[in-house]
């Protein structure tokens, strides 16, 4: 599949309006989707396995999606497509097709129960010299795709403009089906049978089968290979053929594993997922023998989408893409893990912007210029920038920010149209439609939310925030939350920072229901609290810069300190709450003006458990993209009983 003639895009009409981003033009072909049942094996017996149709919640396998073709309408140029799913990104050839691309790629893709089902397809014109156009994108999810009925072998999505909500610019048609989980195993046979099979017979030896074993590394196996042998050759003719291999390695995968790490890329492989097993093998063998007709190593579509300029930029140091600490060339690029969709993200930031803020916070002599009065420059830019923002003329930059930030603002969401903002600061802090941040178990106050959208890191302890992220010397809980409103309770308790970029929804949260019992503003600097200098150990953003503590005292997670801190062109921090409010977890909290921005929430130790996906995710200095409302964890402390008297022996005097 995907390589032979394209077809044709049926004759269809483009929804006018449509919301979602993925439309479907033809409802999907049905794919049954299997999975491999061990049956249970006597002594001597023959083996045999079954097909069971399963549904998409318990589905482990391996999807084959082919990008055949598109139709970009009013565009006539050289383009090329990406598949972002999960931490991966492939890219096809470029199509010189100008209105009609035509690239019949393929690539096979992991799909497993809790990992990503979530595939976003981007399309790029391709006429640039540094970096390539974003026209049209859609989002598709994999595993509906797959289970749906139609009478079509391709499927046919609409292709959205990133700029303008619902405007569709093209159709992109494509093709999406499962390996049978007993092919995937033949095929992995068959790949490590070649490596092996000396005399090329199809066949494998006991000397050849010996080699095998012991190229796995498996000492208990190398022990106990003649065996295998035994066990493997079931027509008893001294050969083990591809088919015997096959369900050898099934068998043994499923019980006693032959292979405990995999020979390509390294990874340990969990013995608790049998089946994933094998679908890890097969991939990592496609990839590492270029079995495979996309292009991949890439992290996001905007980088599988750069040109030969950036190559060049990366080959010499000057930028580079990774996960992790943004420190050296690093720092060119944010990389955040989008919790919705499973998939790794680009932060999008000016170049020019990126290039002295490195200059500034990731060396000793940016440094020193802050000591020599760069500091009052940034505070004096701030105060002039947040002027200009409330002025009427500020709203004219409006729609270049909403254009700059592309497919990263949903005005969709949005209460208002933008004609109703007078200025840019009345943009900035604009409100969302009701319900548009739903609150996860709004009926239960010892689950605590997000307070904001933005990039999370979340640490167990301090020192886990020091070790995985914060680099600055000096920084401390009792530094952060100044003298009047530390306690030695947040000594090393957890820490969760809520970083928000300029493009993000700009009013915060509360992330528990409580009472407030009090506000303190602690003046200070406006340094910029990007992670390039957060990362730095020059710099200590959170203990110095402006910001305001408030603590919530809650039934469920004692105390909770939330601070927030102003950042560069960020000198307004306003709240919608007083001292003595009672306030609901999710209910709106305050807000930043112009800038980027940070909440820093300091619960008492050992008093919530964290989810756990944003806990790995912050011990691989990862962020995760996160919306108000969404989980962030649950109270580990026990609500405090009331003790009543005993009125059982009461006796009632007229």
């Amino acid at each position: 599949m995907g390589h032979g003639s394209s077809k044709e895009l049926p004759e269809t009409t483009n929804t006018e309006g449509a919301s979602t981003p993925s439309s479907r033009i033809k409802r999907p072909h049905i794919r049954r989707i299997f999975r491999r049942l061990s049956v249970s094996r006597g002594n001597g017996s023959s083996s045999s396995s079954t097909l069971k149709l399963v549904s998409a919640e318990g589905f482990a396998g391996i999807a084959l999606l082919t990008l055949m073709s598109a139709d970009m309408q009013q565009f006539k140029d050289k383009w090329l497509a990406c598949v972002s799913f999960g931490e991966q990104t492939f890219r096809t050839h470029i199509s010189d097709q100008t209105d009609k691309p035509v690239w019949n790629s393929e690539k096979k893709l992991l799909l497993e129960k809790n990992g990503p089902r979530l595939a976003r397809i981007s399309v790029f014109e391709t006429n640039r010299i540094s970096k390539n156009n974003l026209v049209g994108y859609c989002e598709i999810d994999l595993l509906e795709l797959l289970t749906q009925d139609s009478d079509s072998d391709f499927e046919v999505f609409e292709l959205f403009d990133p700029a303008a909500t619902g405007k569709v610019v093209g159709r992109i048609s494509l093709s999406c089906s499962v390996e049978d989980p007993i092919e995937t195993e033949k095929n992995f046979a068959r790949r490590i049978l070649a490596i092996v099979d000396y005399n090329e017979d199809g066949k494998l030896s006991f000397s050849e089968f010996s080699d095998l074993i012991k190229a796995f590394g498996n000492q208990v196996a190398d022990n106990k290979k003649e065996e295998l042998f035994k066990a493997a050759d079931k027509n008893g003719d001294d050969a083990v053929s591809m088919d015997e291999l096959a369900e050898l390695l099934a068998f043994q995968q499923e019980n006693e594993p032959l292979i405990n790490c995999c020979p390509v890329c390294g990874e340990i492989l969990e013995v608790s997922d049998k089946l994933n097993t094998l679908v890890h093998l097969s991939l990592c063998f496609d990839e590492g023998t270029g079995n495979q007709v996309m292009t991949g190593g890439f992290l996001t579509d905007k980088q599988a989408s750069y040109g030969w300029m950036f190559k060049l930029s990366e080959w010499a140091h000057f930028s580079s893409y990774d996960v992790g600490l943004n420190s050296g060339s690093s720092a060119s690029h944010i990389l955040v893990f989008d919790r919705k969709t499973k998939r790794l993200v680009e932060e999008l930031i000016d170049k020019k912007i990126v290039l002295s803020m490195r200059a500034i916070y990731q060396s000793k002599i940016g440094l020193r210029l802050m000591d020599k009065g760069a500091k009052e420059i940034l505070l004096s830019i701030s105060e002039k920038q947040g002027r200009e923002m409330n002025t009427t003329e500020s709203a004219r930059d409006i729609p270049a920010f909403v254009d700059f930030f592309k497919d990263q603002i949903n005005l969709a969401e949005v209460k208002y149209p933008l004609e109703h903002f007078k200025t840019f600061n009345e943009f900035f802090v604009r409100e969302l439609k009701p319900g548009t941040r739903p609150i996860a178990s709004m009926e239960r106050d010892d689950v605590a939310i997000c307070a904001a959208d933005c990039r999370l890191m979340a640490f167990k302890s301090v020192e886990d925030g020091q070790r995985f992220w914060i680099k600055g010397r000096k920084f401390s809980v009792q530094g952060l939350l100044g003298k009047e409103t530390y306690s030695s309770a947040f000594a090393d308790g957890t820490l969760v920072i809520f970083r928000l970029a300029p493009q993000d929804y700009h009013r915060f949260h509360s992330p528990v229901s409580g009472t407030i019992e009090k506000f303190v503003k602690i003046p200070g600097c406006l340094y910029t609290v990007n992670p390039i200098a957060v990362n730095s150990k020059y710099c200590n953003v959170f203990t110095e810069n402006k910001r305001e503590v408030s603590i919530i005292s809650t039934a469920h997670f004692g105390k909770v300190a939330f601070v927030a801190i102003g950042a560069t062109m960020v000198g307004s921090i306003t709240f919608s709450k007083k001292a003595g409010d009672h306030v609901k977890k999710g209910d709106e909290y305050g807000y930043f003006s112009f800038g980027g921005s940070t909440v820093i929430c300091v619960f008492e130790k050992d008093a919530i458990e964290i989810d756990e996906d944003l806990l790995a995710n912050s011990a691989r200095s990862l962020e995760t993209l996160v919306s108000v409302g969404m989980k962030l964890g649950v109270a580990t402390k026990k609500q405090a009983k009331v003790n009543l008297p005993n009125f059982d022996n009461w006796v009632l005097e007229e």
